[in-house]
């Protein structure tokens, strides 16, 4: 007990000081592991409190009883500095050093010292380590086959790490289970699934089923194909759909989707009277599956049907009664109502009478378009006239030169835009992108000029729309391009006159145009 006083005059206080030390520096590195740290401080100074507790029997003479009490808590003392000691190597030291050994071999290591340490402990106690091995070979025996599960655990943990097949981050995939791998232990490895669920799963059962590791490929990137199925009717050709779908989808700059490979789109099939095809895309965040599948369908869905293509259904044979007819032209009706009431919010159609809404109803064209679409493109021919009626768009100026593109402005619902190309004739001045996911109906360009010819009043409007966004565009192109380059000045007299010329009536039996 000598030394035991020694020990706690001497020594004691310095490993006490480093034993915080290193807790609070663990603490620091991997917070979330708070409570293994602070137990295992709590361990080692419940140690140190053992041993001085024995150091007082040892005073009261207590001889046998501060004997026994100091053997057991200097083995307490020990096993906590160990852990520590452990614990400040694999995860302080090494990781400093860019080696970031798994979990596993740090628990290996411990254990291995933690043996060390008890054989060390016996042969100080006078005994005899080689007649113990001998006379326990049956014991031993009983306790390895009593353990077998926890030994093939053990041991599919450590071929798991040192063949290198899966590593903690991966995301992996065991039956109908998939998760992402948390950590990798002496006995399981510990998944955390998109339910923010963790599962533990036996080592030894990842060895023995197959594990498919999603979205790991040598020498490529993390990312994983995903498939989207829809259906169209045969009456559409394949090759339409295909071409439609894949320029589109290769334009749009939808999160989490990767640029390359680029989505494609194959026929996969037919299914009850229709043509079944796959969307394929990869995705790079694979937490966030659900969400950019949904993202995906929805610019799927939007394309589709601004190209008149629709999502089929099965084809079954049923008879028609008078009630589905009733609902069908309810639905029409409801459809050519909201149409009107969209063009009595416009004011350039404001004006118009009922009988004039009804029938430029009957020939507007529904267009939705999803967040980030290109709904018109700079320098394309101009073919439609554009109503906003739900969500907002934005419109922008690419610079010819390849420079920064810049906002002109927001369009809203109740706002139409593409009426300066159709009037002038000349190529789409400005790329309009949907901010959000839009509505739009469109009117064609030839119905556009008819309504034009048939209400002159409406010019008016038109050339005071067509002035004020030509000014503004004009700007954006002198911000663009540099102050005083006389851009505007060549270009805004141009416009006026195609704009005049464009409005000025014909004389009646000649080609040629009344003078203002």
């Amino acid at each position: 007990m000598n030394g035991a006083a020694a020990f706690w005059r001497a020594e004691a206080p310095a490993l006490a000081v480093l034993a915080l030390v290193l807790t609070v520096l663990l603490l620091r590195a991997s917070p979330y592991e708070r409570s293994v740290y602070l137990n295992t401080l709590w361990l080692f100074l419940a140690g140190l409190a053992g041993q001085g507790v024995a150091l007082l029997l040892q005073r009261l003479d207590f001889p046998a009883a501060a004997q026994g009490t100091h053997t057991v808590f200097r083995i307490v003392t020990a096993v906590a500095l160990i852990r520590m000691f452990g614990f400040a190597l694999f995860r302080l030291a090494l990781p400093l050093l860019g080696k970031q050994l798994p979990r596993i071999i740090e628990d290996l290591a411990i254990i291995v010292v933690y043996v060390g340490y008890g054989f060390v402990q016996l042969r100080g106690a006078g005994v005899d380590l080689a007649s113990l091995v001998t006379t326990s070979a049956i014991l031993t025996a009983v306790i390895a086959f009593a353990m077998q599960d926890t030994l093939g655990n053990v041991l599919a943990g450590l071929a798991i790490q040192l063949d290198n097949s899966v590593h903690v981050g991966d995301w992996v995939r065991v039956e109908n289970l998939a998760g992402r791998v948390r950590d990798i232990r002496w006995r399981s490895t510990l998944l955390e699934t998109r339910d923010w669920e963790t599962v533990v799963i036996p080592n030894s059962m990842l060895m023995k089923q197959r594990v498919a590791i999603l979205g790991r490929r040598e020498g490529a990137p993390n990312q994983w194909r995903r498939t989207l199925d829809f259906m169209v009717d045969p009456g559409v050709p394949p090759a339409r759909v295909i071409a439609t779908l894949e320029d589109e989808m290769r334009e749009l700059a939808i999160p989490n989707v990767a640029r390359a490979p680029a989505p494609s789109v194959v026929l996969n099939g037919f299914e009850e009277g229709n043509l079944r095809y796959q969307l394929r895309y990869f995705l790079t965040e694979i937490l966030e599956d659900d969400s950019t599948d949904s993202m995906v369908r929805v610019h799927l869905f939007a394309t589709l049907q601004r190209a008149g293509i629709r999502v089929a259904e099965p084809q079954r044979t049923v008879h028609a009664i008078a009630r589905d007819e009733a609902h069908a032209a309810t639905v029409r009706r409801r459809e050519l109502t909201r149409r009107m009431q969209i063009l009595s919010g416009v004011s350039l159609f404001a004006g118009l009478s009922d009988n004039e809404k009804a029938d430029l109803a009957e020939g507007l064209q529904y267009a939705p378009f999803a967040r980030g679409d290109v709904i018109t493109k700079q320098g394309n021919i101009a073919h439609w006239l554009y109503i906003v009626a739900f969500g907002e768009a934005e419109v922008l100026y690419e610079p010819p030169n390849g420079g920064m593109t810049r906002v002109v402005g927001t369009l809203r619902a109740g706002e139409f835009f593409g009426e300066m190309a159709l009037v002038t004739g000349d190529a789409r001045s400005a790329t309009v992108i949907a901010k959000t996911d839009v509505e739009c109906y469109r009117l064609e360009r030839a119905s556009f000029q008819a309504l034009l010819a048939a209400r002159p009043e409406l010019a008016e409007e038109v050339k005071r729309v067509v002035g004020s966004r030509s000014t503004d565009l004009e700007h954006v192109r002198q911000a663009s391009a540099g102050a005083g380059d006389g851009s505007r000045e060549a270009r805004t007299p141009n416009l006026l006159g195609r704009l005049r010329r464009f409005f000025t009536p014909r004389l009646p039996g000649t080609g040629r145009r009344r003078a203002p």
